[in-house]
């Protein structure tokens, strides 16, 4: 009998580990090139955030934090979390959460979600919040998976007018 559970494809082990400065421009590449990827550029989308280029300046700890994941100390994805813009104050937003190709399908979403959710939680939020594309199948489905819902209006004031699906998740 073989084995029924999922499993992940074979290579290299992915390293979760907090953004440093030395990360900014592997990170801003990232994001441009999946946004690109996925037709998000333009006015209202993230890939033009001042941020892109200064991650790490961007998501000062203790009410902020910004993960890579690395194999073999390349950076292949990010993620993070910080105080949701014209929000209320216990409510955070899942931001840039974006994988190169080559980190899909590794079971690397579902490992860096569950970090930046539990710094989330560490940070004293009780709601994370996040905007995404009607496009961005699996993403939405790894978020569905994790407990997030659909609701139908954006929330705060993230200035991405471009996104036309909105999700969250109580922490």
């Amino acid at each position: 009998m073989g084995d029924r559970g999922q499993t992940q494809p074979a290579g290299p082990a992915f390293r979760i580990r907090p953004v440093r400065l030395s990360d900014n421009p592997a990170v801003a590449q990232i994001i441009r090139e999946v946004m690109t990827e996925y037709g998000a550029v333009g006015c209202g989308f993230s890939i033009n955030d001042p941020e892109v280029d200064s991650i790490y300046e961007a998501y000062p700890p203790p009410r902020s934090a910004f993960f890579v994941v690395a194999i073999r100390n390349k950076v292949l994805g990010c993620g993070g979390m910080g105080q949701l813009q014209g929000g209320e104050a216990g409510v955070c937003e899942l931001r840039k959460m974006y994988f190169k190709p080559e980190l899909r399908g590794t079971g690397a979403g579902t490992r860096l979600l569950g970090v930046i959710l539990d710094a989330a939680r560490a940070a004293g939020y009780s709601l994370c919040y996040l905007e995404t594309l009607e496009n961005m199948n699996q993403a939405r489905r790894l978020y569905i998976k994790h407990g997030f819902r659909p609701i139908d209006h954006a929330l705060g004031n993230t200035g991405h007018s471009s996104c036309n699906r909105f999700m969250t998740l109580k922490l």
